[in-house]
């Protein structure tokens, strides 16, 4: 059997980023973690953490981290049975993209968070990044555009977001004032989120241009429209996030007709308990996606 304080110190050191800062998180010593892990260790003949300035889990302690984060969600959903092993609140920690979080994120889950006394821990990720959490036991969910489920879990879709090219309409007659072409989308600065943001670059090439561009890095999407309105470049923007914006003529679609559909996928372990389950039918029936 399992020794649940002993998983509960690994997973402690791994949230909190340090032995120090777990030992404060469950009110033991900082040397009362390390035997705790050190326990851990020598029960399972292999060790469960890379001893780094952040510790990480090795391969061992990512599938324990993953088994602990289950039986949180478990454990949850014994409180409606019997209240008195109720906590004041729940955390549930999930990673996300950037535009979801800025646009329709907040009125899918806010009801079901109050009504359920849930805490979220929203880590905003790529998608690949994000997935990685999820297989390594940082998060309990993710959602992002890959349709790939990890090992025990699975994958559902919720939607689409449509993304557009928007700029200003005093942007796009500076930079194409005879429509686009290779020239001018060679000078026209883009907005792009980060260096693994591949919209605009599948933008450009439904488009027919494979060159480079210049662009800023925004890693905010309120930032990103911000920066759109404020006449340096342009970008893809959900179309949710600028719809007022494109209804008062403030931005423009570049290419007339142009936009990108992202799907929307849902993962979560296949143990995830009642909440979990009921977390994810709340999501599939927001209508906040098409």
């Amino acid at each position: 059997m399992l020794d649940y304080k002993l998983l509960e110190a690994l997973a402690a050191v791994v949230d909190a980023g340090g032995f120090d800062k777990a030992g404060d998180m469950l009110g033991i010593s900082q040397s009362a973690i390390s035997q705790r892990i050190r326990t851990l260790e020598v029960r399972l003949g292999q060790p469960v953490l890379v001893r780094s300035q952040n510790p990480r889990a090795t391969p061992a302690g990512q599938r324990l981290l993953n088994h602990v984060h289950q039986v949180r969600l478990l454990e949850r959903d014994l409180t409606s049975s019997i209240p008195s092993l109720a906590e004041p609140a729940t955390r549930f920690p999930v990673a996300l993209n950037a535009d979801s979080l800025a646009t329709w994120w907040a009125s899918a889950v806010g009801d079901f968070c109050t009504e359920e006394g849930i805490l979220l821990d929203m880590v905003v990720e790529d998608q690949d990044v994000g997935l990685r959490r999820m297989r390594e036991g940082d998060v309990a969910a993710c959602l992002c555009s890959s349709p790939q489920p990890v090992a025990g879990a699975r994958c559902i879709p919720l939607g689409v977001m449509t993304y557009q090219p928007l700029a200003t309409p005093d942007y796009s007659r500076h930079f194409f004032p005879d429509g686009l072409n290779n020239a001018s989308l060679q000078s026209a600065p883009a907005i792009v989120f980060g260096p693994n943001d591949q919209l605009q670059h599948r933008f450009l090439a439904q488009v027919g241009y494979q060159g480079k561009f210049p662009h800023h890095l925004c890693p905010s999407s309120e930032g990103f429209v911000k920066l759109a309105l404020a006449g340096m470049g342009y970008g893809m923007i959900p179309e949710i996030q600028a719809r007022e914006h494109i209804q008062a003529n403030r931005l423009v679609n570049i290419a007339p007709g142009s936009s990108l559909e992202v799907p929307l996928y849902w993962h979560f372990w296949r143990h995830g308990g009642e909440l979990m389950s009921r977390l994810t039918r709340k999501l599939q029936d927001s209508g906040e996606l098409v």
